[in-house]
């Protein structure tokens, strides 16, 4: 029998940097897919908030990760659950993060090398001025294992984002200087438009 998996804390913000501000999931925006996997030892285990399970790849290096949303998404950091102690040859050495347009547009924004890690590894996908980036595709890519291992196992991947979009930023101020109210309705500034202002 395996050895049981250490388990991650429960809110994984703790392990952010301080300065990664107020953040949400948004995984559940999109479309996970695998470039192969043991069946069983899928998507559904991946995405499971279990530390219990894991996706098993079943298939030739680099092994994949997709996340497509479908509109440009905002996104600050991938945070990927490993366990050198539970998984040994099966743990990722050297991960890849691709962003981009598409899956066949895609670009390397960021590599990370890892020495027996356990619990929450944090991938920045922030910019040079620190603003997230915006995509439709996240890719992770498994480039090699430890003990040049074949196949991998991943137990959890979190992607998130700000609480507030940019254009959500933006309003609040507005907002608030024009009312108190949670909701401000639009003014609209012709009669013909003005009839849509109300619910009838």
């Amino acid at each position: 029998m395996g050895e049981k998996p250490s388990e991650p804390n429960k809110d994984w913000r703790v392990s952010l940097p301080e300065n990664a501000g107020e953040l949400r999931e948004v995984g559940d925006q999109a479309i996970w897919s695998l470039s192969s996997c043991k069946s069983g030892y899928g998507v559904d285990q991946l995405l499971d908030d279990s530390s219990d399970t894991y996706w098993q790849s079943d298939g030739p290096q680099p092994h994949l990760v997709n996340i497509q949303f479908s509109r440009k998404t905002t996104v600050s950091f991938l945070l990927v659950y490993v366990d050198y102690k539970a998984d040994e040859s099966y743990t990722p050495s050297k991960i890849a993060v691709r962003i981009g347009s598409s899956l066949s547009d895609l670009r390397e924004v960021r590599q990370k090398e890892f020495t027996e890690p356990a619990g929450w590894q944090i991938i920045d996908l922030r910019m040079s001025n620190g603003r997230p980036s915006r995509a439709f595709v996240v890719q992770l890519a498994v480039i090699q294992n430890h003990q040049n291992g074949r196949d991998t196992h991943i137990r959890q991947v979190k992607i998130v984002a700000p609480s507030l979009a940019p254009t959500d930023q933006l309003r609040q101020p507005l907002v608030a200087a024009e009312s108190n109210a949670p909701f401000v309705p639009p003014k609209f500034l012709t009669v013909q438009m003005n009839q849509f202002a109300v619910i009838r």
